[in-house]
């Protein structure tokens, strides 16, 4: 067995502004970066107003559906609206999740095909996943893809599942006020593979519905693979090298590390393309064609 994690750690945002704790809770977040890929981070000063936030998420979420279809992410070419219980894929097969992408969209340099998408770093999306029968997926498993690590504010249902190097499920239930945070393609991208995005799913729940918040830090989409490594490089030779191959025998490929896009937006917008078919047929029919048919490595 790989020595490998059973639990995810607890980071302490309030220790880590005390010059006292600064360097052990530093230490910590080391650990739980370069070894986990996940972890809970609390006393971070967002407690109230998240809380506000998701108040409110069952009042918008029961919204009649002609209002939320104004919005539907079908009529937009840069993934961004309102997607409908049943429309998302992951992993190949139908999420339970119903989520409403709200995404600021900024003015970055980009290749033509990538201009629709650039600038997806903004305000939180805001997920809902059905009650279904146990077992069921609510997210399958998959990788954040939008850049450098995930923000997420989940409520007290569960579900949430992390692969471990041992090709264990694990779960990360619930911990009030917590933020969970981990690692997303990118800045896998950035270190070679060395700092891997850690896969995860959700279960659906049984009996209640589950909500959550969560906010993707990204980069420029026209970083070309060799740019994301050269500008981290310094950081690549302080992660300790680790033996995952088991996890690596049931974990999800990464567009971002793969040599068949040309830059970073590429690989996202197939990622977008392939998680969202209907709007990828819609508007993007060739490339549709092309990345349903490309096997990652």
């Amino acid at each position: 067995m790989v020595d490998t994690f059973s639990s995810i750690p607890i980071v302490d945002f309030r220790r880590l502004q005390d010059p006292l704790t600064k360097a052990e809770a530093l230490e910590q977040l080391r650990e739980a970066i370069f070894q986990v890929g996940f972890l809970y981070l609390i006393n971070h000063g967002l407690e109230s107003l998240v809380k506000g936030t998701h108040e409110k998420l069952p009042e918008l979420f029961a919204l009649p559906t002609e209002v939320k279809e104004r919005c539907n992410m079908i009529n937009s070419p840069a993934f961004v609206g309102y997607t409908r219980l049943g429309a998302e894929t992951t992993a190949s097969k139908t999420d339970l999740r119903e989520s409403k992408a709200i995404r600021l969209r900024m003015s970055l340099p980009a290749p033509d095909n990538l201009r629709v998408i650039q600038g997806q770093n903004g305000p939180p999306e805001v997920h809902q996943v059905s009650p279904a029968a146990p077992g069921s997926q609510g997210v399958g498993p998959h990788k954040d893809s939008t850049g450098l690590f995930t923000f997420l504010s989940q409520d007290d249902t569960g579900g949430l599942q992390v692969l471990n190097k041992n090709g264990e499920w694990i779960d990360a239930p619930p911990i009030e006020g917590s933020l969970v945070v981990n690692i997303q393609q990118g800045f896998e991208a950035i270190t070679g593979g060395i700092c891997t995005a850690t896969t995860h799913r959700v279960i659906a729940p049984t009996t209640k519905t589950r909500y959550s918040i969560p906010f993707f830090l990204g980069v420029r989409m026209d970083l070309t693979l060799d740019q994301l490594r050269e500008s981290a490089a310094h950081i690549v030779k302080c992660i300790p090298a680790s033996d995952d191959r088991k996890k690596r025998a049931v974990d999800v490929p990464s567009e971002f590390l793969s040599p068949l896009y040309s830059c970073f937006g590429e690989a996202y917008l197939r990622n977008r393309i392939i998680s969202h078919p209907d709007v990828g047929q819609k508007w993007y029919p060739e490339l549709y064609e092309r990345y349903t048919k490309e096997k990652l490595t």
